[in-house]
């Protein structure tokens, strides 16, 4: 029973970080209400597997090396930086003819596997992610638990994560807040390059601040 109510305890840290606003929510929500959810249902898979990564890297104690590791976060915090930067002058470009790439009909495999491409890198090149899995892990785990509880830790934090990405394709993919979309487009994609960018920047500035963890 106290295994279960540490798993609970472990799943409810991260649903909390998982579901506050950020540039992966935000991208989901833009792309469900762009795309359609079919399109936005891939593109959280690659987000949650993103996740998967980071949270492999805590479990097996390799996020304690990347906090020690001064040169290694800072690369890791530059690739991650300059990925966001890019994400939002894609936005910003696609600004421009939002209304007209409005589709519901994206349904070809290639797409789909662009997509699911694009979660899986944003989310893995954003080191800051092993932190917020070291939080989560560290709410329920003791001195106690063994490798199997770690593993049970994990997963649960991974269908976490898969269930906060589906309800933001399916939430925003509502026939409703498409419509509202498409005529807001312009700026909706304005303002995710503007968080793309203060979020890469602040990635960056936290690579080449020793201060900053």
């Amino acid at each position: 029973m106290t295994d279960v109510l540490s798993l609970v305890s472990i799943g409810f840290a991260f649903f909390v970080v998982a579901v506050s606003p950020g540039p992966a929510n935000i991208s989901n929500a833009t792309i469900a209400m762009s795309k359609g959810r079919k399109v936005s249902l891939v593109y959280g898979a690659g987000l949650s597997i993103g996740l998967l990564f980071w949270g492999i890297v805590a479990a097996s104690g390799l996020g304690v090396v990347l906090q020690g590791s001064v040169y290694l976060l800072m690369l890791l915090k530059v690739v991650g930086g300059v990925y966001l930067l890019w994400l939002a002058y894609l936005s910003f470009k696609s600004s421009f003819n939002a209304a007209a790439t409005v589709s519901t009909n994206d349904n070809q495999e290639a797409g789909y596997r662009k997509w699911f491409v694009r979660g899986v890198v944003l989310n893995s090149s954003n080191p800051k992610t092993v932190v917020a899995w070291m939080a989560a892990l560290s709410v329920g785990m003791g001195s106690s638990s063994d490798g199997l509880f770690l593993v049970a830790a994990v997963l649960t934090c991974m269908l976490v994560g898969f269930l906060v990405n589906g309800m933001y394709s399916l939430l925003f993919s509502i026939n409703g807040v498409m419509n509202v979309y498409q005529k807001v487009a312009h700026w909706v994609e304005r303002v995710v390059s503007g968080i793309f960018a203060l979020a890469g920047l602040g990635l960056l500035r936290s690579a080449f601040n020793r201060n900053t963890a």
